[in-house]
Order: structure tokens, then sequence, then C-alpha cells
């Protein structure tokens, strides 16, 4: 769901939002609104050598290591300015279980079966080569550990009020990463990026984000900080790229800011798989 910053390939594909103090505050509103939903069943032994690759800001990094307070945690990420950061928020956490080093995920310099498992969160939506990723990373991992996978996909989104003007929007955000060589609706197909990277006993479950106004803390931090922030922050990379036009996606702004109103309601689907080596 485009949630992590800056480049995520030794290409030239960049992070469609760029890096910039309000799209940080966006990835930690999304990350503790979705801490139960994605992450609860995500837990590794102690004495566990766990390395997440492509950690950003550590927006997941701190909840990873709450989760797994006995594991040894390795984060990796290809930008100094996101490790940086991401140090800074696990120290502020108390958390000293995890070892922060830039890196590629292409070029790492671990040996071939180095960590018991390994977590990959919105990260492979960035990449024009996830497969190839995911067969990379499974040469750092020992025979019978596993490799976790969470993605979005912007295709799975519904909402009432219904809107034309906040479909387009959305669109545009998928168009943009496409140009940068990602896909922004590469949650479903978790399964046949994993099968054919060589994983084996996959298995994927969907996450879906219903949010109505019985929710608030939903519509608060998701509806409104997550999602639509995230389309709020491509309106000018969009309007500049000529995809749309400026009175269309200002009303799609608005008419998704519409669906976290008392009768609104917004649904958004994540996809989490598990794969063995």
């Amino acid at each position: 769901m485009a949630m992590v910053l800056h480049e995520r390939e030794s290409m030239n594909s960049t992070y469609v939002h760029g890096y910039d103090h309000r799209e940080n505050i966006r990835l930690q509103d999304q990350a503790s609104t979705l801490v139960e939903l994605l992450h609860s069943d995500t837990r590794y032994p102690a004495g566990s050598r766990i390395l997440e690759a492509g950690c950003g800001v550590g927006a997941q990094t701190v909840t990873l290591a709450r989760n797994s307070p006995e594991a040894q945690i390795t984060a990796v990420d290809i930008s100094e300015t996101s490790i940086a950061e991401a140090r800074r928020k696990t120290a502020a956490a108390g958390i000293d279980h995890v070892r922060f080093e830039q890196g590629d995920i292409f070029h790492l310099p671990y040996g071939p079966d180095f960590f018991d498992h390994i977590f990959v969160c919105f990260v492979l939506e960035h990449l024009s080569r996830p497969v190839e990723a995911l067969h990379t990373l499974k040469n750092h991992l020992r025979p019978g550990g596993t490799i976790t996978v969470i993605e979005g996909d912007h295709g799975s989104v519904c909402f009432h009020p219904d809107s034309k003007a906040a479909r387009r929007s959305i669109q545009c955000q998928v168009e943009l990463q496409r140009r940068s060589g990602g896909n922004a609706m590469i949650g479903r197909e978790l399964y046949p990026l994993l099968h054919r990277a060589g994983y084996r006993s996959i298995r994927v479950s969907p996450r879906m984000v219903y949010v109505d106004s019985s929710k608030p803390e939903l519509v608060e931090g998701f509806t409104k900080k997550t999602f639509t922030a995230m389309i709020e922050g491509i309106r000018e990379p969009a309007i500049q790229a000529g995809i749309i036009e400026p009175r269309v996606i200002e009303k799609g702004i608005r008419d998704l800011y519409r669906t976290a109103e008392p009768d609104g309601v917004f649904c958004y689907t994540f996809f989490k798989a598990v794969g063995n080596k």
C-alpha cells in the first residue's frame, strides 16, 4: 500500500510518495491502526535470527520487535535517511534488540541459510522484479525457515457513498506506481509470486479493513490519516504527470473524506502470505 520510503531497488525505481515529515506521520498512523489486523499472528521464538527486508522508517519494526522480544532482528533498508529515522523510533520505544543496516535487498552481505525467518512488509509493491527479490532473499533463509510477506491491493477498495472522482484519484496512485516500476495491486499476486520464487507450503490470508462510524479509531486512523492522506500525497505528481485534472482529483479527495462521515463506509483488503524454504 505504498507504505515504505525512498528507493527499493538498485534500479532507478523511486518511491511514489517521496520522503517528508507528513508522509512519515502517515506511515506511523497506519502502523498503529493496523497492528492487530496485520501483525497479531507474527511472533518469532527466542533466539531466532530475523531479517526485516525493507524496513523503511521503522513503522512496522517496532511492532515486529515488541511481538518477538527475545528474537535477534536485523532490519535493512537502502535509504540512509529511513534507517536513521527507524533507529530513532525504536530507541524512543525502548527497543534494543534490533540491528539496523543500510543495504540493497538484491545484494545483501549475509551468507546462505543465515536467517531463521524473513519479514517483508509493503516492499514488493515498489519493485519491478518481485520474484527475483523473493528468490534472492530465499538464499539467506535456512531450510525450513519462513518468509512472511504483507501487501495491500488498491483494486480491493470499495466505499460508500460511491464516487467516480474518488475512483479516478485512487487509480492515479496505481498508475504512478506502475510508471515507477511497481504494482499497487500486488496483494492478490502473493501466492503465485512466492510459488515462482520456489517457496513451499504457502498460506495466504486476506485481511479486510472495514470502517464505518461505529469504529471511530479506524475512521480517523485508516480512512482519513492513512488512505485518503496517501491520495492527497500524490495530488501534485498526478496533476504534473497529466493523469488527472486538478478539479477531478480535488473532488476525489473530498469524496474520500466524505466516506468518513457518519453514514459513510470504507473497505480495503491487505494480503498476508507465509511460505517455507
